[in-house]
């Protein structure tokens, strides 16, 4: 049964074997496309007419500013830094070294594999890596160590009391967290 159409044309079939092949109709090139092949180019011209420019050497005359997220969560920390102490704030600075330690290890049982890329770190360091890959306290990018922490203490979330000593008694550690540090 032949098919019917609406219009007089007849529409071209797809043939996936060697006996047809349907193609694109190729245009002729517009008369501003062949006016601009037989002008010059710039570079033609440039090179006739001017020598080469000198080689500059660029220094950086000013050392690198730190990134805005980097001053932003510094500001953060400097003014958590400057808040009265609470009552976890007194708690965290009467955990010593061993109540630290004590802490990592029992993190460390309830895990299966070794830690990757963790050789040579301190424990401090190690605790500070956990919390900021722990998802269940918020999260980490663009906001203090410190701020997270309250903030996920106030909460209710339970945060370990062990990461708030080691921000509030490290000397070292950095107040942004690891992962934002890499993302920006």
């Amino acid at each position: 049964m032949p098919r019917r159409t609406a219009n007089t044309r007849s529409q071209s079939t797809l043939s996936f074997g060697a006996k047809g092949r349907v193609t694109k109709p190729v245009t002729a090139p517009s008369h501003k496309a062949k006016a601009l092949e037989s002008t010059p180019s710039l570079s033609d011209k440039a090179a006739s007419t001017t020598p080469e420019p000198q080689q500059l050497s660029i220094t950086p005359t000013e050392p690198s500013k730190p990134h805005v997220a980097e001053l932003a969560v510094r500001q953060q920390a400097a003014v958590e830094h400057e808040a009265p102490q609470s009552e976890e704030d007194r708690r965290a600075l009467k955990l010593n070294k061993q109540d630290i330690w004590r802490y990592w290890q029992a993190q460390e049982k309830t895990r299966m594999a070794p830690r990757a890329h963790q050789e040579g770190m301190e424990v401090e360091e190690k605790i500070l890596r956990h919390f900021d890959l722990s998802s269940q306290y918020g999260p980490c990018i663009g906001i203090a160590r410190v701020k997270r922490w309250r903030r996920a203490n106030q909460l209710k979330l339970n945060p370990p009391i062990e990461v708030l000593a080691v921000l509030l008694k490290g000397k070292n550690t950095k107040e942004r967290a690891h992962i934002d540090e890499l993302l920006s």
